[in-house]
């Protein structure tokens, strides 16, 4: 039977515009979701908007439009910005759709029959800028006297009737979900903040509101709108068509991979399974939580204006050359620097040197001297051996690494073996080979053409099109692309087209005075 692979990406906040973060957390599925593909899985890939909540109404009315013609605006801006770049998903939910507030009313409605939900009066310290309530405890105090949340949002205090979610019921069996299935939280950093958090003790959670209209309706009580926590996670059921357990998606529950910045991870750790657990419905497998990015070493921030919108640095750099970027600069789950300098290093030295310039080498080796066709394969010396091994297990070695969500290590492994190709030609000089020993020469190609065809194959996920560009300079075709395929050589005396370079040096314009 065929693997089933679900992968998310958390829907967006749509009360401002798409920014790098967006853009990582986005890439970091769509990676997954395309390797699982190559592995022949059958994978569906979820991402969208988040349009509710008081936020988005408080930033639709500064705009001077209804909150459905900004949310329409921004949703589409986002859509945009995964389009751009290349993200391979299978649907865009949008909370406004009708679709979803069937499915969020359902989940409502599932839970209420358990008892886990109750009408009540809510007092409490609430960010606007989180929409989360916070408990003393959690507070901190400004420099100007403000009360301030964990994250460094401004508290006011509120008071307004409420349905509680009986969270606290669920704080022992959350701690048994932690404990029994220690991958279902990762990195490690934020499992143990998670963990601590639980066992400090867990309130009943507020999950509606009556001070403003932009929300799913409670079901039976029009005055409350869902809490927009209660009313956000369950996009991951409604795009599957929930409660529709026959809907032709429903099979891909529960999720193989939630993956959130880690400013939501609570939200997805806590609420998202107790919820889950009260309607009787199956957890998700696994909740990864990435980290932050900076700009130069400073905090993204509009007021100080650095703020970056990825489809500027793929206009400047290219699509793939920010992609790997993004995905090689530091350890996946870790916090991160988008700093120009690295960025054109990496682009310059791993991607234009390292790889671009194997491939051209080998490729315009074997137009001048292998009639522009595939070679045979010849008597394997040693090192071809070595060298054709060690890319013959880069998919189990990718595999391991996707299960942990360590992408930035699965790059490691593939730039290990270029640069063990880069110290293999060197070492064999095909082009010395030429004159004394033209068998010698043209297995030396062969060897490199097919270690070029599987380091291609593997880094697809990472950078499609520039992937799909060297696959067809190495005459792969379509069907021939998969990690399966790998296992079947390509045919000697296949022509190739005229090499093409794939990854230019990035040379900074001169500034002008």
């Amino acid at each position: 039977m065929t693997r089933r692979f679900y992968v998310t990406t958390p829907i967006y906040y749509v009360n401002g515009a798409p920014h790098i973060g967006h853009a990582y957390t986005s890439i970091a599925a769509d990676v997954m979701a395309r390797f699982h593909r190559l592995a022949g899985h059958d994978v569906f890939f979820l991402t969208g908007t988040d349009e509710h909540g008081q936020k988005v109404e408080q930033a639709a009315q500064a705009a001077g439009v209804e909150p459905q013609v900004f949310v329409d605006r921004i949703a589409a801006d986002f859509r945009d910005m995964a389009d751009a770049m290349a993200i391979s998903y299978d649907d865009f939910i949008r909370t406004t759709e009708p679709r979803h507030v069937a499915g969020a009313q359902a989940l409502w409605e599932r839970v209420a029959q358990n008892d886990a939900i109750y009408l009540g009066a809510y007092e409490g310290w609430y960010a606007l800028r989180d929409e989360c309530f916070y408990g003393e405890d959690e507070l901190t105090t400004g420099p100007d006297g403000q009360k301030l949340a964990p994250t460094g949002a401004p508290v006011e205090w509120v008071k307004e009737p409420s349905y509680f979610f009986r969270l606290s019921a669920f704080q022992d069996r959350l701690l048994e979900l932690y404990e029994q299935c220690p991958e279902f939280l990762g990195p490690h950093g934020a499992r143990n903040e998670i963990i601590s958090f639980v066992r400090q003790g867990l309130r009943d959670l507020s999950i509606s509101r009556t001070s403003f209209k932009w929300g799913i309706p409670v079901p039976g009580d029009e005055a409350h709108v869902m809490y927009v926590w209660f009313d956000a996670l369950a996009n991951y059921l409604s795009a599957l068509g929930f409660p529709d357990t026959n809907s032709a998606r429903a099979a891909y529950w529960p999720a193989d991979l939630h993956l959130v910045g880690k400013d939501i991870a609570r939200f997805h750790a806590i609420y998202w399974p107790a919820f889950l657990m009260a309607a009787g419905i199956d957890v998700p497998r696994r909740i990864f939580a990435n980290g932050w990015w900076t700009i130069e070493g400073q905090k993204m921030s509009k007021s100080i204006g650095n703020v970056i919108d990825p489809r500027d640095l793929v206009r400047e750099f290219g699509l793939d050359a920010v992609r790997f970027f993004l995905l090689r600069e530091v350890p996946f789950g870790g916090d991160s620097d988008l700093s120009r300098k690295a960025l054109i290093t990496r682009n310059n030295v791993e991607l234009a040197n390292d790889l671009g310039n194997l491939a051209q080498r080998t490729l315009s080796l074997v137009a001048k001297n292998c009639e522009g066709t595939i070679p045979e394969r010849g008597e394997p010396s040693v090192e071809d051996t070595q060298l054709l091994g060690q890319v013959a297990i880069l998919p189990q070695l990718m595999a391991v690494q996707m299960e942990r969500c360590a992408l930035t290590d699965a790059l490691e492994d593939v730039w290990k073996v270029i640069r063990a190709c880069n110290a293999y030609i060197d070492h064999q000089a095909p082009w010395a080979l030429r004159k004394t020993d033209t068998t010698r020469m043209a297995s030396v190609l062969r060897v490199l053409l097919d270690a070029l065809r599987g380091i291609a194959t593997v880094l697809q996920p990472f950078m499609p099109q520039t992937m799909e560009r060297m696959l067809d300079q190495l005459a792969v075709q379509p069907d021939e692309r998969n990690l399966a395929a790998l296992e079947t050589p390509l045919p000697a005396g296949r022509s190739l087209p005229a090499p093409q370079g794939l990854f230019p040096r990035y040379v900074e314009p001169e500034a002008t005075v």
